[in-house]
């Protein structure tokens, strides 16, 4: 029994492994059936371990949240709630722009039930809400946005540059744009 938990562990590791080089150069629609050729094992176990897309590229992705977390973190009690806010705002940009397939794992599935949700833009959401809400006691930022009205809008300029000639400078321009939306004195 324990040789198998410790076989399962070990195919979840080359298969994470195999999915994160898959994404990287395929972005999320990487083929699940070359992940499990690439990783030796077969695509039932793949499944077994990511039942979904979705579940395999929160697990791609799990640590790069879980810096930004971090970030988050350090910025909470930063003098200057909106440049706080706005660092923040740029470091998801430049993940979300330069690991292809972030922007995909970050989007919200608005058509599945109310019982699902995005394990990556909750994380963010549960690390980024103090900053926002800190930015929005300031004035910094309009009383109406949320942090998952920020995903989404970082998700849509990521969405929207992937095929530029400069994805990241090209999402700076349009973030710089959506701050002046939501923080206008800036």
């Amino acid at each position: 029994m324990t040789a198998q938990r410790a076989d399962a562990r070990r195919n979840y590791a080359r298969i994470l492994a195999v999915a994160e080089e898959e994404v990287a150069a395929h972005g999320a629609d990487a083929s699940l059936e070359q992940i499990a050729r690439t990783a030796g094992v077969g695509s039932a176990t793949v499944r077994r371990h990511f039942p979904n897309r979705r579940a395999l590229l929160e697990a791609v992705f799990s640590e790069r949240i879980q810096a930004l977390c971090t970030r988050a973190e350090g910025l909470a009690d930063a003098d200057d709630p909106r440049a706080a806010l706005l660092d923040w705002l740029n470091a998801l940009t430049a993940y979300a722009t330069s690991a292809r397939g972030m922007a995909d794992a970050l989007l919200q599935d608005r058509t599945a039930d109310e019982d699902h949700v995005n394990a990556c833009s909750a994380r963010l959401s549960g690390a980024v809400d103090p900053l926002l809400h800190r930015a929005a006691r300031a004035g910094a930022v309009t009383s109406d946005v949320t942090t998952v009205d920020l995903i989404s809008l970082v998700t849509g300029i990521a969405l929207a540059t992937e095929r530029h000639p400069d994805p990241a400078a090209e999402a700076n321009r349009l973030l710089a744009l959506t701050v002046r939306g939501v923080s206008p004195q800036g």
